[in-house]
């Protein structure tokens, strides 16, 4: 079996973040949401990944290598454009061949691994296994209909959906599902819907089956979504100091400090995680919060929050909450008089003053 993954698409819900950075390279709890998706992959012991990538951007190869960190060979694919999920298949053909696979959206995170979907997959000979996941806003979706637990039709972003389902960002498929990507027209938008490629495995007979994810799956497509991605991988982690303490500060909870990050005179309340060579000092970081290296937090107060790397927050009289901050970012205290806000700010950024 090889695995397929995603990391292109341009983000458009995540600006202004991703106007400068892919968005499967953005971290959660210090680390790109592609690595989860990677990991996955190698822990269910598949040996051969694709990795589909912008065809006008090298950061994603940049930034994963060749697959040597995770013991795994990885072929980019290049999309010329975003144009679907079944174009993504359709591109891939040739690297995946006749060979069963998983694929996997990358900017996609689940809890407990692949293995239990690979092996319903291959134990009831499906052409193609869907994972569902119950979701409170189904039409952002495609949403399966379900007759005496069976998949009887998918429909991409149905106004009315026919069950609170989506279907979730892991799917797996025999040969077949190139039948499918190769006959379906693209939608009204313009794209090669996955989901109409899974409408026609069922009008041409082909076995579909499902597992639901009854853990948690998340789909990492809004700056919300991210925070509580990040939340539930920080519950999960256990502490470890590799910084330096001192007498004056205190630690709370499963909290991770790494290398050369110095803690002055600071509460650090977990779960949290601070990257290498950074410093707080004088300073609350609060549950939830992940801090990249090389940042520095003086005198002020953060949490449950996504902090990236070489990030300044100084003096700031006000606590920082539920807040996403892109690499190189600077909050400070105005010197002087008159004391003003003065802001740069990029499309759809997002600024509440008390």
């Amino acid at each position: 079996m090889k695995a397929l993954i995603t990391s292109g698409g341009r983000g458009t819900r995540l600006r202004p973040i991703t106007h400068t950075q892919n968005k499967h390279l953005i971290p959660i709890a210090n680390k790109p949401i592609l690595y989860y998706a990677i990991e996955a992959v190698a822990e269910a012991g598949i040996k051969q990944i694709g990795i589909v990538v912008n065809a006008d951007n090298q950061d994603v190869a940049n930034a994963i290598g060749k697959g040597e960190k995770w013991g795994v060979k990885i072929q980019y694919i290049p999309q010329e454009a975003p144009l679907g999920l079944a174009h993504v298949v359709k591109i891939s053909q040739n690297f995946i061949k006749n060979e069963p696979f998983i694929f996997y959206l990358g900017d996609n995170m689940v809890v407990g691994g692949i293995q239990k979907f690979i092996k319903k997959f291959e134990s009831e000979n499906s052409n193609c296994h869907l994972t569902l996941s119950k979701v409170k806003d189904p039409s952002r979706f495609g949403v399966p209909e379900i007759k005496k637990n069976q998949i009887i039709g998918v429909k991409e972003k149905p106004a009315k959906p026919k069950s609170d389902f989506a279907v979730a960002g892991i799917y797996l498929y025999d040969s077949t599902i190139f039948e499918a990507v190769n006959s379906i027209k693209p939608s009204p938008r313009g794209e090669l819907e996955i989901s109409d490629a899974h409408q026609y495995l069922l009008q041409h007979g082909y076995k579909v089956t499902f597992s639901e994810i009854t853990g948690w799956w998340k789909d990492t497509g809004k700056p919300e979504d991210l925070l509580e991605a990040n939340r539930l991988v920080l519950s999960h982690q256990q502490g470890r100091i590799e910084g330096r303490l001192d007498k004056n500060s205190t630690i709370a909870g499963e909290v991770v400090i790494g290398k050369g990050t110095q803690i002055k005179s600071s509460h650090i309340r977990g779960p949290a995680i601070i990257g290498e060579n950074s410093l707080v000092e004088n300073s609350y970081v609060g549950p939830y919060t992940s801090i990249n290296n090389e940042t520095r937090i003086i005198n002020s107060e953060i949490e449950f929050s996504i902090v990236m790397e070489n990030c300044r927050i100084e003096n700031v009289g006000i606590r920082i909450e539920s807040s996403i901050l892109g690499s190189n970012v600077d909050i400070i205290k105005a010197k002087g008089i008159p004391k003003t806000h003065r802001f740069i700010l990029g499309t759809q950024s997002q600024v509440e003053l008390f």
